[in-house]
């Protein structure tokens, strides 16, 4: 009599051949949609992971002979310094106090641009009104600054020469610190209104007219309709980019800090220093690659930390507007 061998295959092996297809043939199904995100997966795979090994950097004490992995190892030191030193504490309260009246502000006024934007019924009113709008997102940060340093210098600015024609004292603005962060708020806030009332505006435009319609039918006036529809209606687009804001609150606006206070006025550090001005200063003036390095690493680590709390947060009061 002939047998035949049977061979028993793992359950396990099976399990994971079937995940291993299932996987390639979820990628083959979908390869249109990964095709497209091709272009941001190479950029935050160049710019975002491949770096990641130069985190050691802040564990150590740079030499610049020996390189980052040949220096020598000191540990938390750097963070030690920048806690002893008191900076990090300043650094850190006036970048998240800057960027939560950014979020908090911008985020207000965007809505209800987009709200006025939708309310206009003249088209080319309209039109005219949203380019206007639109053109200070494109003015360069550099551009920003020469405008305010021609209105608010003490010899020659505009605004000291009114005070002067009409025989008030001029203001000594670039030494004193406690304007600044009403001048820096406005100034983000002139600048990005506008740009990013867009995502509003079009959420504004996916909401079924016959809603508002029939709103308006039932005898629903205007402000009703705006408290009742349309604001509801806006929650999760909020939520969301509130979340993605949340991500940065520790990422200041470079750009905007370096070029309305510039780098080295020490007068108005108290109330204009941000964790990248800082970083910038600490690497282009002082070298210190390894205390710069921390800083951001701190940054990273504690972003990270506030977007996890506040999708956590979310998802217990909201989970429909969680991001995972």
């Amino acid at each position: 009599m002939k047998t035949e061998a049977v061979t028993v295959q793992s359950p396990a092996v099976v399990v994971k051949t079937k995940t291993k297809e299932s996987v390639f043939k979820r990628l083959w199904k979908h390869r249109t949609l990964l095709l497209m995100c091709m272009p941001a997966i190479i950029f935050f795979a160049i710019f975002a992971y491949l770096p990641m090994p130069g985190l050691y950097l802040a564990f150590v004490n740079y030499d610049y002979a020996l390189g980052i992995f040949d220096s020598a190892f000191v540990g938390f030191d750097n963070f030690k310094f920048l806690v002893m030193t008191g900076d990090l504490w300043k650094l850190t309260f006036n970048t998240i106090a800057y960027n939560l009246a950014f979020i908090v502000l911008g985020n207000i006024l965007q809505i209800a641009v987009a709200i006025m934007l939708n309310e206009l019924t003249n088209k080319w009113f309209k039109k005219v009104s949203q380019t206007i709008m639109f053109l200070p997102h494109f003015i360069s940060a550099v551009l920003v600054g020469l405008l305010a340093y021609n209105i608010l210098s003490y010899d020659y600015g505009v605004l000291n020469s009114f005070l002067k024609m009409v025989g008030l004292d001029p203001v000594q603005t670039y030494s004193n610190p406690e304007i600044w962060p009403y001048i820096i708020v406005i100034t983000f806030l002139w600048q990005s209104t506008g740009y990013g009332s867009i995502v509003y505006f079009a959420a504004i435009m996916g909401l079924d007219k016959s809603i508002l319609e029939a709103a308006e039918i039932d005898g629903a006036n205007a402000f009703q309709r705006i408290r009742y529809i349309i604001i509801p209606w806006l929650k999760p687009t909020f939520i969301i980019l509130l979340l993605f804001s949340l991500g940065g609150v520790l990422k200041g606006n470079f750009g905007l800090f370096y070029n309305l206070v510039g780098a080295n006025n020490t007068m108005l550090y108290p109330t204009t220093d941000i964790i990248e001005t800082y970083v910038f200063r600490t690497l282009m003036t002082n070298f210190n690659f390894s205390l710069g390095s921390a800083v951001s690493l701190y940054q990273s680590v504690f972003g990270l930390v506030i977007v996890l709390t506040a999708n956590w947060i979310i998802r217990k009061v909201s989970p429909e507007n969680s991001l995972f």
